[in-house]
């Protein structure tokens, strides 16, 4: 019986042993999409527990304390914050399978020191340790990122943000991490959702440009995206229920974009060719500036219509959004991306893992010369970054493409103790590749396999976002 959490965890040959002892466990960390807040990071923030670092704003964490049964007021509620976390402690035990139960042990034993087992029994034990660490004044923000070995972060960013943090990051000599912002213009975007005219207002202000109509529009955004270049943007990214794309548009834009700004009744194709037109510009800019476009798509928001009233968006609730449609809607953007000699560097991420085997195919449908994996199928992302839909998002990948050109990891987590997940990745990866050899499916050849893991593990997303 192999001891829980042990060095050799997830390894089980002697050759991913090897691969990950003498070549991932040593990579440095690129985290180019998180939520994490710049803010934060300037200012070293710490945390006074462990409630406040590990549960405030962890979905992951909410969900699993919901479907134990555990009150709100424990979870979102307000309950002290050692109840909150005497609760969390009462349902991990059962998440067996689960990754959180293996997150949440990695990150105990790596940034606390903790080796045993959180559960009831230990619960002040954990809670007492964690405290006294955490209120040190030696374990802020950016002495986490720091202990992690954490080179570069692309944070999430709304246009209109002031970008205030990265500048003053950026300008700082004492905190040698490059954190660069990523424009994500989901806002500007979802001409049917709620909200759509005061957030056309805002970017109005910011810019200084009376935005009327959808040339107003492109040209605020390609302000604002040169402000983002000025502090080191790399990426965009977008957030789609389902992915977008209607050819040959034959509708009024600037008509749909006065509708829209009055919140009146579109129908999906009028608000579909909206997204459409303003998700070309933004390839084409991506194009122009070298940066990466970051797609993510097929999610349900907010199912339960009750809790979205009671606690709002973002609080736990989405779930997998399945849309067989997006994937003839993605063929049809690149398509039209690539006949324009405008496809920029893209990771794309579907919600639904059912869609692994046509982004795999589909993204070698367009590939280039000159970029080696210009089109990219992103991490399992959200409800499948667990350890099997990390192997079946790679195992697809290495079927039906290049395995060894993948960008690997991310956290997309608001956590800065989610470094970890990498960490937990690159077990898995070097597991896989080792069950491979280790099976006469692949040479050992420890000069290539090196490359490819440390590749997949760094070098890849270095060279892939020109870092």
């Amino acid at each position: 019986m192999t001891t829980f959490l042990s060095d050799d965890f997830l390894l089980n040959t002697e050759t991913a042993k090897r691969l990950y002892h003498e070549h991932a466990e040593r990579m440095p960390i690129i985290d180019y999409h998180c939520h994490v807040s710049p803010k934060e990071i300037y200012e070293n923030k710490t945390f006074r527990n462990i409630t406040e670092i590990w549960l405030g704003g962890d979905h992951y964490k909410w969900r699993l304390m919901r479907s134990h049964g555990i009150p709100e007021r424990y979870i979102t509620g307000d309950a002290g914050d050692y109840e909150k976390f005497e609760k969390f402690a009462s349902v991990l035990p059962y998440a067996i399978g689960n990754p959180m139960y293996t997150w949440c042990h990695l990150e105990l034993k790596r940034y606390f020191g903790f080796t045993g087992v959180l559960s009831p029994k230990t619960c002040r034990e954990v809670w007492d340790l964690t405290e006294k660490i955490l209120t040190s004044g030696q374990f802020g923000a950016r002495d986490i990122i720091l202990k992690s070995g954490v080179t570069f972060i692309g944070t999430t960013d709304d246009p209109i943000d002031d970008l205030r943090y990265h500048k003053l990051l950026k300008n700082d000599p004492d905190f040698s991490v490059t954190v660069a912002p990523t424009f994500r213009p989901d806002k500007a975007i979802n001409i049917n959702k709620a909200g759509f005219c005061d957030y056309i207002g805002a970017l109005s202000k910011v810019t200084g440009i009376n935005i009327t109509c959808v040339s107003d529009l492109v040209k605020a955004l390609a302000m604002r995206m040169d402000h983002f270049g000025a502090l080191g943007c790399r990426a965009t990214d977008y957030g789609l229920d389902t992915m977008v794309y209607l050819e040959d548009c034959q509708y009024d834009l600037d008509e749909i974009f006065a509708r829209g700004m009055k919140e009146e009744w579109l129908s999906p194709e009028e608000a579909e060719a909206f997204k459409t037109s303003l998700l070309r510009f933004c390839a084409e800019e991506c194009t122009k500036r070298g940066w990466v476009m970051q797609l993510h798509y097929n999610c349900m928001r907010n199912p339960n219509r009750s809790m979205f009233c009671a606690l709002g968006p973002d609080s736990g609730f989405d779930c997998i959004g399945p849309n067989p449609s997006s994937a003839a809607r993605l063929a049809g953007f690149l398509d039209s991306m690539y006949r324009a000699n405008a496809l920029p560097k893209t990771v794309i991420y579907s919600l639904d893992a059912n869609d692994n085997a046509f982004i795999d195919a589909v993204i070698g449908s367009f590939q280039n010369e000159g970029v080696r994996g210009l089109l990219q199928h992103g991490s399992a992302w959200w409800f499948n970054d667990n350890k099997q839909g990390m192997k079946d998002q790679m195992t697809s990948l290495a079927n039906l493409s290049i395995l060894g050109n993948f960008i690997g990891m991310l956290t997309d987590s608001r956590s800065f103790l989610s470094y970890t997940r990498h960490e937990y990745f690159r077990r898995i990866l070097c597991a896989l590749i080792g069950e491979w050899v280790e099976n006469g499916e692949y040479p050992n050849d420890p000069e290539m396999l090196s490359e490819i893991v440390e590749g997949i593990s760094y070098y890849n997303a270095k060279r892939y976002f020109d870092l």
